[in-house]
């Protein structure tokens, strides 16, 4: 897929998505426009074209962040912002996933969402987040440490002598967090 044609399936999307966060149409087609850019100069560097969808927002996500990053402004996203890749023939972990994240308090899913989705240094997210960050910490590993009771609770998955989580995906219609 070339630039013109990721432009006509997802421009629209993307402006909406980048409306939501910064409320103001000007600075949107902004950063709308560099983060075409950028995609157009790494398209090359996309490996997998199944995964277009999320790739794009991922890259208007970044724009966003560096535009407030420059501006010497913070902007967060929430989990609800990341795009998740379908797949309608097998129910899987990552079906339970969005759900388990959306349904973790904020104080955890913030910073857990900031440090292993979009990969800040927890240093930055203390700064951005104006917290200790012995704080950011513990909520991070508090965040992960409910992720897994989400599964355990969810999927009816336990957790092993290793502390790993074991077991076995239930059908769609059986799971508490996807049916």
């Amino acid at each position: 897929m070339n630039t013109h044609e990721i432009w006509i399936n997802y421009s629209e999307d993307l402006k909406r998505f980048i409306l939501s966060k910064v409320k103001d149409e000007a600075t949107a087609d902004d950063i709308l426009q560099d983060a075409f850019f950028r995609i157009h100069s790494k398209i090359a560097t996309l490996k997998d074209a199944s995964k277009l969808k999320p790739w794009v927002f991922t890259i208007a996500r970044n724009t966003m962040y560096d535009h407030f990053k420059a501006l010497g402004k913070t902007i967060t996203f929430d989990v609800v912002d990341v795009v998740f890749e379908d797949d309608e023939n097998e129910h899987s972990e990552r079906d339970c996933l969005p759900g388990i994240i959306k349904n973790l308090p904020k104080k955890y899913r913030t910073p857990l969402f900031l440090y292993d989705i979009k990969g800040i240094k927890q240093q930055e997210i203390a700064a951005q987040l104006n917290l200790p960050l012995s704080t950011v910490k513990s909520q991070v590993q508090r965040g992960r440490k409910l992720i897994m009771k989400g599964y355990m609770d969810c999927c009816g998955y336990t957790v092993n002598e290793k502390g790993k989580l074991v077991g076995e995906i239930k059908e769609k219609e059986d799971c508490k967090v996807c049916k």
